[in-house]
């Protein structure tokens, strides 16, 4: 009787073992393969989103180059002869190219959005500087002084393109 109980015993616990065995390899497969997708998801995530971050240094790149003085002031032509009229549409023109730029900032460092801003607004600062000075009587007297004052200076917008090509490069 003992042999036969036995028998009986291996007889229900080997199908059950086999089973655990098969349910366990089957869990394990499919708990395996679902963490490499998860792995190669977040990884193309990551991707993603270090892409998107360079396109957005480069349209800030673009636009701190846009701003130049020497670049607005070539790029941008009076559209009257009145110092103020192009004045404002100077600023104008940076602040509509800064807007439509602004959410690019949720790729950026707070810090280096700080300083893109800062630049935009020292830009501005510079055009309202230039066209409060005596000798500039009209629009383009305006254009001559600030391409002509602002050669030598280092512009606003190359200090905020430095700190961001650091910045780029600690992304890799």
């Amino acid at each position: 009787m003992n042999s036969v109980l036995i028998a009986q015993i291996l007889g229900y616990t080997i199908p059950s073992i086999a089973t655990a065995a098969i349910a366990y390899y089957f869990f394990n497969t499919q708990l395996n393969e679902h963490l490499e997708l998860k792995k190669e998801r977040t990884n193309h995530d990551d991707r993603s989103i270090t892409t998107n971050r360079l396109q957005a240094y480069e349209r800030l790149t673009l636009f701190l180059e846009r701003i130049r003085p020497s670049q607005l002031m070539v790029r941008i032509t009076p559209i009257s002869t009145l110092k103020f009229d192009y004045q404002n549409y100077v600023i104008a023109q940076i602040e509509q190219e800064y807007e439509h730029n602004i959410s690019q900032q949720i790729y950026l460092s707070e810090e280096s959005w700080s300083i893109i801003t800062a630049a935009k607004n020292e830009t501005i600062q510079l055009v309202r500087v230039a066209a409060n000075i005596e000798t500039v009587t009209n629009a383009d007297s305006l254009r001559e002084y600030v391409l002509t004052n602002n050669m030598d200076s280092t512009a606003p917008s190359k200090a905020a393109l430095l700190f961001m090509k650091q910045e780029v490069t600690q992304l890799w």
